[in-house]
Formats: C-alpha cells, structure tokens, sequence
C-alpha cells in the first residue's frame, strides 16, 4: 500500500478516535456533574439536619429554663463543634453561646436555612425564634468546598487518563477495524495488476504479430503461421478470460445451497485420469490410478466441481512432474472421511510458498505455462464442497496436493483430529487449510470462511 493510502488510513482513524473520545468524555463529563450535584445535595441536606436540630433543641431548652440567659451550660457544646450556635437578642445583638465560637455580624433572621458568613468563613445557618429573640445555629461549609473541590481534582485526573486510554483504545480499534480494508485495497491492487499482465501479454503478441505481417508483403504459408500463432494467444487470452469468468460465477454461487448431488471421487478420479493421459502421454510422464479399498467414496458435491478440481490438480501435477516424471492420483476411506492424493515426482512446493499457491495469478516458478488461477479456482471449489486442503511432500519426492471431505453416510466425527486422519505409512502434510463452514473467495482470490 502506498504511503499517500497509509496516511489516508492513519487520518481516518485518528478522526473516529477523536469523535469516539470526544463522546465518551461528554459522557464522562454528564457522569462526574450528576454526581457531584448528587453528593454536594446530600452534604448540605446532612449540614442542615443537625444545624435545625441544634437550633430547635437550644430553642427548646431555653424556653424550659428559669433564666433568660443559658450560663453553666455552656461546656456541653464543645462536644458538638463544629456546630456552633449564637443567641440574638431583640435588639438584634448576636453571642456567641459556645466556646470559641466565631463572631457573627448583625443579620436580619428568618426562620429555616440561610447562608451567610462568620469570621470570615463561609456559613450555613439555622434560625429559630424563641420569644422576641432567635437562636442561631451555624456550621461552616469549608469542609464542603475542600471536599468537593478534592472530587473535582480527582476526577479531572481521571477525566484525563480516560481520554487518553479512550483515543488510544478507539485508534488502536480503528486501525484494526480497517486492516480488512486495507488488505482488499491491496489485493485489488495486486488483482489489478496481475490482471492487466496475463491480459496484456497475448495481446501484445497479437499485436507483435500483425505488424510484423503487415509490415510487408508475405506468401500464403507465412500468413497461415501467423494466423495460427494468433489462434494460440487467442486460446490463451480466451483461456484466462474464462478462468476468471468462472471463479467470478463461483464465488457468486458459493451463498447458493448448490451441493444437492453426490459425487463418486472414485469414478471421477478415473474419467480425469483418462481424460488427462493423452496429456501425461503427451509430456512423457507416467499417470496412474490408485483407489484404496472397496467402499464407496461418495461425498455431497457437484460432480462437475469436483471433475474440474481433480482435472485442475492432474494438469498441474503433470505439468511440474516434467519429462518422463510420475504421477499417482489416490483415492481412500479414511474414517468419515473421503480423501483425494494427488502426488508427483517434480520439485514440489516449498514450505515458505505453501500459504500462497492458492493466491490468483500465483505460479510456482516464473517459467511455468498457464495463468496461475488453476489453484484458485481448485481451492474455491474445496471451500464450497466443505473441504480440507493438506499440502506436503509425496513419498515420490515432489508435492502432494490432497483434499478431504465427509463421506455421505457417516456422522460428522468430534473435533477437528479426523482432518489428520491417514493410514500408516502416509507421510504427513505440515500444511492444512481447513474449510469452516461456507466460504467465501472475493475477487482477489483471497480465502475468507464465514460461519
């Protein structure tokens, strides 16, 4: 991918992360006032509960007392500090009735809850009348403001590791949130590319080719060389048109329950391997038959699909088994399963390039003929038939390409363990691509299983 994208992709996901914190912060934010206002309400109501209290029992008491003046009982309000309370005359003078008490400024006093000041401090107080006097109750709310000014702190400091844990979390989600993306932007690319390529290369020839036979006169024999090397790039470029073609009609028929028929793997091994022997004969390579046992072999599958996989797994096999080179298709029960070996004698496949032959458009070696979607399409077919690949090395030296499927009649065994399910002597397969439920192959040749 390109830097220019790479930004682009980078930018994208710093702007959810920035409206993705932005929200969870407004959240926050709405969060933290509530509660705040919740816990200043329930402070202030527990500040005037004891100042009315104080004030009605001081008010009661005095009217019980002998005297107009309380004198000795000064000492029992110590206990009640921070409460202080003050006995304002009629003339509107205040004293201060505990000790210590701060001095309270002239006030005009009406019953219930007011707020004020004494000693410079900010008050809470609580008036009640007694005759042609009031008693006052009063408590300072410092203790509030610092307690509700240490919340404020800490939940700005928290406000701030939040933000950044959330524009972290959301960035970090954004950029994998978009890597699929990105990996299909690429592929595109790539498909592109390819593409062009494997089009562009008979069309140049064609083009080579007609210059060059109009750039002068030619006898009847040359022009029918010609033509026939046209025919050839014309059966290429027609040969890539339709491979694409049909994986295209693949991958549009993979969400469609098409796998109502059985297939013989037995029966369709050996029309292949018929097929392909004048191919093999051709090529001087050895093709043989081998079916293991006498059970049947009959899986839920299109017939069709699975002629064009074995035929697509022979021609390949063939084509890297070279010159006098050897070929065993294979065919055998194992357990539940229906296995399918095709091995060669060739060079194999390295295990470095064992993930990617499936890719379109990938070859093994640059000098191979055909267009590289041979693979492609064998593995679309595997994931829609509910396959499994194994890829390894044959016991004839070169590369074993096997795939396996449920065999009709059985019952699905427990656990992945029968996808490695082979008699003894077989050499296993370090390579499984598993098919998990119906998948699908998007246009880049890409594996994707859906559940």
């Amino acid at each position: 991918m390109s830097v220019k994208v790479q930004r682009a992709r980078r930018l994208h996901a710093a702007r959810v992360a920035i409206v993705a914190t932005l929200i969870v912060m407004g959240c926050y934010a709405t969060g933290a006032v509530a509660f705040n206002l919740s816990v200043a309400h329930r402070l202030t109501g527990e500040v005037d509960a004891r100042l009315a209290a104080r004030a009605e029992d001081s008010a009661r008491s005095a009217g019980r007392s002998t005297t107009a003046q309380p004198s000795s009982d000064d000492d029992h309000d110590l206990d009640d500090a921070p409460v202080f309370l003050w006995h304002v005359d009629r003339h509107g003078t205040p004293t201060a009735l505990t000790v210590d008490g701060p001095r309270l400024g002239r006030h005009s006093w009406t019953t219930g809850v007011t707020a004020g000041t004494a000693g410079g401090y900010a008050f809470r107080f609580y008036a009640v009348r007694s005759g042609n006097s009031w008693y006052v109750a009063g408590e300072s709310v410092t203790q509030i403001e610092r307690t509700h000014g240490a919340l404020i702190g800490t939940e700005v400091l928290f406000g701030i590791v939040l933000a950044v844990v959330a524009f972290v979390g959301s960035l970090v989600i954004g950029l994998r949130a978009s890597a699929p993306l990105e990996l299909v932007h690429r592929r595109q690319v790539e498909f592109t590319a390819d593409a062009s390529h494997e089009l562009r290369t008979p069309l140049s020839v064609m083009q080579a080719e007609i210059d060059v036979a109009l750039s002068r006169p030619r006898s009847i024999e040359e022009y029918r060389a010609v033509l026939r090397r046209l025919d050839d790039e014309g059966q290429r470029l027609r040969g890539i048109v339709g491979d694409l073609l049909w994986l295209a009609r693949a991958d549009d028929r993979q969400h469609v329950d098409h796998h109502q028929e059985d297939a013989d793997v037995v029966f369709l091994a050996k029309v292949t391997a018929e097929r392909f022997r004048p191919v093999a004969e051709a090529r001087h390579v050895t093709l043989r038959i081998d079916t293991v046992g006498s059970e049947p072999a009959r899986i839920r599958a299109d017939p069709t699909w699975v002629d064009r996989l074995i035929g697509v797994l022979v021609d390949n096999a063939c084509k890297y088994a070279g010159r006098t080179g050897e070929v065993v298709v294979r065919v055998r029960i194992a357990g539940g399963r229906v296995v399918l070996q095709v091995d060669d004698n060739g060079p194999g496949i390295p295990p470095t390039q064992r993930s990617v032959v499936f890719d379109r458009f990938h070859r093994g070696v640059d000098e191979a003929a055909g267009t590289g979607l041979g693979l492609a399409i064998a593995d679309s077919i595997v994931q829609a038939t509910h396959g499994a690949w194994q890829i390894g090395r044959a016991q004839l030296g070169g590369a074993r390409m096997e795939v396996s499927w449920r065999r009709i009649g059985t019952r699905r065994p427990d656990g992945p363990s029968h996808r490695n399910e082979r008699p003894p002597g077989d050499e296993p397969s370090p390579f499984t691509r598993p098919s998990v439920g119906i998948p699908t192959v998007d246009v880049m040749g890409t594996w994707r299983p859906t559940t």
